[in-house]
């Protein structure tokens, strides 16, 4: 047993008061963790809140729990104390947001996948061989001892199909299949957390025939990308929750290796999105550009024009890619 994780679970059966934190701009790993933790912990009788510093996408929303994840003005004007903090599936101190007031006050817990992890917590349990910080959220649950019923484990399963792309990524290997496998075994439904994903707009369409749009090829295709900027989320009555999942519409592209997908948030705030295939290593691009992540997927975020980040990142990208593309070519030799 990882001598970080019992000492995780041996804290958390000390405490009477925990809060769980995401990170910022969450996706289905991260909800899901947030919420299996808190159920969880709820479930042994403590006194637990969740919060997530960020506006989380309505079709989350389709799992009533969600409504249980707090904002974090909501948190701080409670008056709730924890005993510990534990945050889940986040990389870095800033990458939780404005719940950086917590830490420092009261022992912090890291628990995440991430193989950028800065290891800021008092202990951090940081694994790299899951696909999802999901697995390690059953994991924790299972020693605590908690009951899993249908919900939780539907919950804890969404965490684990999300990430590794409902099975179809890299990082679909036998471990996520023997985790999935068991927590539909308790009751998980993977029907119910596909029916997230198969509930759009039509504005969202619109908004994706608005990306294709703007896109472009480098590398004689192996580099693709896209843009969306803050008036095409408004004339297309769209936010950016509407463009999930549109970084993966560009890797799908036949003969890329490496997508890039820039999202406008708000004046001055760009998301940047990698995905690749099978070999080029977005984390050293995210890290390089000040984000993180993992090899097929990162991100970071950067200030100033959309279109001076398009051609710093551009450029940067396709200067990373001829080198690690030659450091392969010299391995396949």
């Amino acid at each position: 047993m990882n001598r970080d994780f019992l000492t995780i679970v041996a804290e958390l059966n000390s405490a009477n008061k925990v809060l769980v934190v995401g990170h910022i701009m969450p996706d289905g790993d991260d909800i899901s963790s947030v919420l299996s933790v808190t159920l969880g912990l709820k479930k042994l009788g403590k006194e637990v809140f969740a919060g997530i510093d960020w506006r989380i996408p309505w079709y989350f929303y389709e799992f009533e729990e969600t409504n249980i994840i707090k904002t974090f003005d909501d948190i701080k004007s409670s008056g709730f104390v924890p005993d510990v903090v534990l945050v889940v599936d986040a990389s870095s101190p800033d990458r939780i947001g404005r719940f950086q007031e917590f830490l420092g006050s009261v022992p912090l817990m890291v628990i995440d996948h991430h193989g950028t992890n800065t290891l800021f917590g008092n202990i951090n349990w940081v694994d790299t061989k899951f696909g999802s910080t999901a697995q390690m959220v059953y994991r924790l649950n299972t020693e605590l001892g908690v009951e899993y019923d249908e919900r939780l484990a539907t919950i804890n399963l969404m965490g684990i199909a999300t990430d590794t792309g409902f099975f179809r990524y890299s990082n679909a290997d036998e471990i996520v299949f023997s985790d999935a496998t068991k927590l539909v075994f308790l009751g998980g439904k993977v029907y119910l957390v596909s029916r997230l994903f198969e509930n759009k707009r039509i504005e969202q369409f619109k908004l994706l025939s608005t990306m294709i749009e703007h896109l472009k090829m480098e590398a004689n295709g192996k580099i693709v990308y896209s843009y969306l900027s803050k008036e095409d989320y408004e004339t297309n009555n769209c936010t950016e929750d509407d463009s999930g999942g549109f970084v993966g519409e560009l890797r799908s592209i036949q003969g890329t290796e490496l997508a890039i997908f820039f999202s406008e948030y708000e004046n001055s705030e760009v998301h940047i999105s990698f995905r690749s295939k099978d070999w080029f290593d977005c984390s050293k691009l995210a890290v390089l550009l000040g984000g993180g992540g993992h090899p097929r997927a990162a991100g970071c975020t950067l200030k100033g024009d959309l279109f001076v980040i398009v051609e710093q990142v551009i450029r940067e990208a396709k200067t990373m890619f001829a080198a690690q593309n030659k450091e392969i070519e010299k391995i396949g030799r």
